[in-house]
């Protein structure tokens, strides 16, 4: 049996079963329930355990600071993810509610939001961009608040947690990882790369995979090491200076196997100079 600790508001309570505690959302379901009752189940709402997956504080805490629209909000948006991804993590549920009641704080003050990796965002986790575009017109919908096209950047950030095990900042350091390398290779033959190019995504979408295979400890199967080696020898060296830049940043080694593979793209945006 659960036993409602606290009503949240009209769409949602709070209960608690076996020392665990839970929140139950869906339309109308905190008229219905007082603080004190007992019940089985609730068929018609959302149940999330009491977590909080990008924070290591007490999350009825964390609940307690972020106002309950939010936490409708929050739940609307998983619900959206869901349909698009099937299961994910919804632990997100307290972080993405705390997030966005933050980021319409800001707005409201006329503080400026800047996410100079939108693009870079929106390009490596396009599948979760798209989500976080339909989570904007939630919020419109909520509070009548159109959010910056940057805030959408950060949402993905979010539902991008939820499908893997990385939290936000380590999905933003991947990001910040991944464009200053790019950058690094269009320094290095001067040239400046249309973000909007298969030969772009193709080479962003590589080092992405490079650095989280290297971050898990993960091994490329096939060595073309030694064939790269021979046959693009400067983009070689290129790619093993860039990695061995990169191996300070993640605090890992790259191996030869990688180096090798991320020559093969490098000597392609030599041959574009």
């Amino acid at each position: 049996m659960y036993q409602v600790i606290k009503v949240l508001n009209n769409n949602g309570i709070i209960a608690e079963k076996n020392d665990v505690e839970y929140i139950f959302l869906g339309k109308g379901i905190g008229f219905h329930h007082k603080a004190g009752e007992c019940f089985e189940s609730l068929d018609e709402a959302k149940v999330y355990r009491l977590e909080d997956k990008q924070n290591n504080k007490d999350p009825m805490s964390a609940l307690n600071n972020v106002d309950p629209l939010f936490i409708d909000i929050s739940n609307a948006i998983i619900l959206e993810a869901e349909k698009k991804f099937g299961t994910i993590d919804t632990k997100i549920l307290l972080p993405l509610a705390d997030h966005i009641e933050f980021s319409l704080e800001r707005q409201k003050n006329n503080v400026v939001i800047s996410n100079p990796f939108s693009g870079e965002i929106k390009a490596l986790f396009e599948e979760e961009y798209q989500v976080a575009i339909k989570a904007k017109d939630i919020i419109k919908e909520y509070t009548g608040v159109d959010i910056k096209d940057e805030e959408i950047g950060y949402i993905t950030l979010h539902i991008h947690s939820a499908l893997t095990e990385e939290n936000v900042t380590n999905s933003m350091s991947v990001v910040i990882w991944v464009k200053q390398m790019i950058e690094d290779i269009e320094d290095k033959y001067q040239v400046r790369l249309n973000k909007d190019s298969l030969s772009y995504n193709r080479l962003m979408t590589h080092i992405k995979y490079m650095i989280t295979r290297v971050l898990k400890g993960e091994d490329l199967k096939v060595d073309m090491s030694l064939y790269v080696k021979n046959e693009f020898p400067e983009s070689f060296e290129v790619a093993k200076e860039l990695c061995k830049k990169l191996s300070k940043e993640v605090s890992k080694e790259f191996s030869e196997v990688e180096v090798g593979y991320l020559a093969i793209h490098i000597e392609r945006v030599r041959m574009m100079n």
